[in-house]
């Protein structure tokens, strides 16, 4: 996928961003909102749907493009189509609309997996996660807002709750799915456990950056680290 600047060439990443848009959050309801058995008055402002869903795709696009700190208000509704009013409408700033979209990915969980065994579960995560975090827009979003998180302790809140809540939540599922079929030992120290099973592959694929991991990778990974938490 070729990210540059302005619009050209952008359909493919357009189409991945707008993926990556509806797994947030629904679009926001009529503005303001009319009270029960009340009909709205004449002239209110209506949020679209549509608007809102292409102005959280254009954010995806502008951040991968050009990074938080160079990102503006302009330069989403310019890529969304709209104009700068019908950004500010939905939010006020740059830094409450990408913590708005950051923080709905945490409610986004993936079903944990459920092969019959720690080491197939395992598996079966690591290469959901390592195809999402290879995906074109967010292997390029993901180390920004990191280095953003470091000067910004709102961003830096919003990130870790996201990578936290949607990482751990399944990794917690296959643990206790593992300590019910008695495949780990009792008091398991969890937090150690999360660490241990989301660490490498994190480290490899968003701080390195190495290249696509080789085949067999996964599941070395996943025999170790099932290897390890018995």
């Amino acid at each position: 996928v070729s990210v540059g600047r302005g619009n050209a060439g952008t359909q493919p990443f357009r189409r991945d961003a707008l993926c990556l848009t509806r797994m947030t959050t629904n679009a926001a309801a009529d503005e303001p909102t009319p009270r029960p058995r009340r009909r709205a008055p004449a002239g209110a402002a209506v949020l679209r749907e549509d608007v809102t869903e292409a102005i959280r795709a254009a954010v995806f696009e502008e951040l991968a493009a050009v990074g938080y700190a160079r990102m503006s208000i302009e330069g989403i509704a310019r890529r969304a189509g709209v104009g700068k009013t019908a950004v500010y409408r939905r939010w006020r700033s740059k830094l409450h609309l990408v913590l708005d979209i950051v923080s709905a990915l945490a409610v986004q969980g993936l079903p944990a997996p459920d092969t019959g065994s720690l080491e197939g579960d395992l598996r079966l995560l690591y290469e959901v996660t390592s195809r999402a975090l290879r995906h074109p827009v967010a292997s390029q979003i993901i180390p920004d807002l990191q280095a953003e998180a470091a000067r910004n302790a709102d961003i830096a809140e919003a990130l870790q709750k996201t990578l936290r809540e949607g990482q751990d939540g399944v990794a917690s599922k296959i643990l206790a799915a593992a300590a019910e079929r008695g495949e780990l030992a009792p008091g398991l120290d969890t937090d150690l456990a999360l660490d241990l099973i989301s660490g490498p592959l994190y480290w490899r694929s968003v701080v390195v950056r190495g290249p696509k991991p080789p085949k067999g990778y996964l599941g070395s990974l996943a025999r170790a680290t099932a290897e390890g938490l018995k």
